[in-house]
């Protein structure tokens, strides 16, 4: 029997995974990379705060935090066709990650003259519900295209939030928040130079 979807909760920490339906790629150059952070943008940056992500070639890792109720409440009222009665906060945020997968797919096969489901099913997605969670689900996702082979070192990979750790510039990813909790950039950095056991993974996805 499938395990049943975790429910979104107001101010929570989740994290996000899909892929590819069978063995086609989600991301088949730069720009495709670029086109889905638009999009996300576009279709989440109301509901939830990101403090990390990582795009790859057939698959992508998230890590959110929902908004209050109040400001899902006033997004629904504000984007649903259907009476405020009808308000879910979980099914608020799952749509909305459904119309971003869908929206996405419809520009790719439109440009791949492709026809067809792109993304699985169903996402992926777990709450973090502790500290220890929470920091290595950081390094899991940052190492992600180290571990599949797309590059030797992290901040060769473009399309993940590593580099933007780095960085100084403006960013809508939660970055003071994430550098606070390892202790500033030097303990970011220093951490990300460690592996991962098998059983850290296991217990991440």
């Amino acid at each position: 029997m499938a395990k049943p979807k975790t429910t979104f909760e107001a101010e929570r920490f989740y994290h996000i995974w899909t892929h590819a339906n069978g063995f086609e790629n989600l991301f088949n150059e730069s720009k495709n990379y670029y086109f889905f952070l638009d999009r996300y943008r576009t279709y989440l940056s109301d509901l939830v705060d990101t403090y990390a992500y990582c795009l790859m070639p057939n698959h992508l890792h998230l890590m959110i935090k929902t908004k209050d109720e109040k400001l899902t409440l006033n997004f629904y009222k504000n984007n649903a066709e259907s009476t405020k009665s009808d308000f879910n906060f979980s099914n608020t945020i799952s749509n909305q990650f459904s119309k971003l997968f869908n929206s996405y797919t419809q520009s790719f096969n439109k440009l791949y003259q492709r026809k067809g489901s792109l993304f699985i099913p169903n996402f992926n997605r777990k709450a973090i519900t502790t500290d220890a969670y929470f920091i290595w689900l950081v390094l899991y996702i940052h190492k992600n295209p180290v571990h599949h082979g797309f590059c030797q070192h992290l901040e060769q990979w473009k399309f993940s939030s590593y580099r933007t750790f780095l960085e100084q510039g403006a960013t809508k990813i939660k970055r003071g928040d994430v550098l606070d909790w390892f202790g500033g950039r030097s303990e970011f950095i220093k951490f990300h130079e460690l592996n991962l056991s098998q059983e850290i993974i296991n217990n991440l996805e």
